[in-house]
């Protein structure tokens, strides 16, 4: 399983690449058990709301294994299993039945799978069924994620109207994805605190997936691009505890001291490039697959260029890389028929 980067892990979900706020009580839409759960008794309520609740901590993980075991425990009330009676076979042709890529069957096993496992933990059942049930076999050796060219990204940029606030604001975004290789949901929750001097350099200070906190230099054009920002929105010495970036009055090209959400962000970088005439297939995160694509094409060493996109494993770093697919395409090129 991965994420949207392409990093293995066991908690992580595949977010699509029109990344979009999810909030963290999305799930309490329906807040009670499944049927099956609470016919178990107290132990296994326990275990669900120990496993939901409890061991995940991410909102869009815990929405999507929420999703993914209620639709599987349904199916066993449908065929008339009780918890402790679901077997392997069960559950292999629960999955063999469902008509999702490999991708998103692999995500609908590893929750089935670590939820039974809580059930065990708590004596609910005595075997895991999902414990020797095998996924699709899935090798990523590419992200799915547009790559936007850098003639793309340059003429996004210079697209931009930078004569009021709002338009500073939008290219201080795009420029900031950019020329830090940050995701967006990053972005979105930058305070005017993490934007600071250290005395030889500006810094921005992210908090990035999994409680992670990094500091990224800001280059030289970027932290102007930034002081002109701020210096429109009169919030170059505003409370350091209020969000880098606001939210607009309507068109009236105001600021509010509300904060942009990461969806917020998502839909202007859209609407951005529809005005550029770009393509709409590409995101916000089409930026990061540019930069490290671009960086590596340079020659910088793939672990300088890993430590920049946050990443704790090269081969996630690699799945960024589209110099492989440009070499593809001037091989198609030259076929002569």
């Amino acid at each position: 399983m991965t994420d949207s980067d392409g990093e293995a892990g066991v908690w992580v979900v595949e977010q699509t690449t029109n990344a979009v706020d999810v909030p963290a009580t999305v799930i309490d839409r329906d807040s009670s058990a499944p049927v099956l759960v609470e016919n178990a008794g107290p132990a296994a309520r326990f275990a669900w709301e120990e496993f939901i609740y409890g061991k995940i901590r991410n909102p869009h993980t815990r929405a999507a294994y929420e999703r993914a075991i209620r639709k599987f425990l349904r199916h066993c009330e449908a065929i008339r299993k009780e918890l402790s009676t679901v077997s392997p076979r069960d559950v292999g042709t629960y999955l063999d039945a469902l008509d999702y890529a490999p991708s998103t069957k692999k995500l609908h096993l590893s929750a089935i799978r670590h939820f039974f496992d809580t059930l065990v933990m708590r004596h609910v059942v005595m075997l895991n069924a999902a414990a020797s049930v095998r996924g699709e076999r899935l090798q990523v050796v590419e992200g799915k994620t547009p790559e936007i060219t850098v003639r793309q990204a340059r003429t996004l940029m210079r697209s931009i109207d930078r004569t009021h606030v709002v338009g500073l604001r939008d290219h201080v975004i795009i420029a900031i994805m950019i020329y830090t290789a940050a995701r967006v949901g990053a972005v979105s929750t930058l305070r005017r605190a993490d934007f600071y001097d250290v005395g030889e350099q500006y810094c921005l200070r992210f908090t990035e997936k999994r409680g992670k906190s990094r500091e990224i230099p800001v280059r030289h054009d970027l932290q102007r691009f930034i002081n002109e920002y701020l210096d429109s929105g009169g919030m170059e010495y505003s409370d350091k505890s209020t969000p880098l970036f606001r939210t607009t009055i309507r068109r009236t090209k105001r600021l509010t001291q509300n904060g942009m959400t990461a969806g917020d962000m998502a839909r202007m970088v859209k609407r951005r490039m529809l005005d550029a005439g770009l393509p709409s297939r590409l995101s916000p995160h089409s930026f990061r697959v540019t930069t490290i694509t671009d960086l590596l094409s340079q020659g910088v060493p793939l672990e300088d260029v890993q430590n920049l996109a946050g990443h704790a494993d090269p081969r996630t770093t690699r799945l960024y890389d589209r110099r492989n697919r440009r070499v593809t395409r001037n091989i198609v090129e030259r076929i002569s028929v």
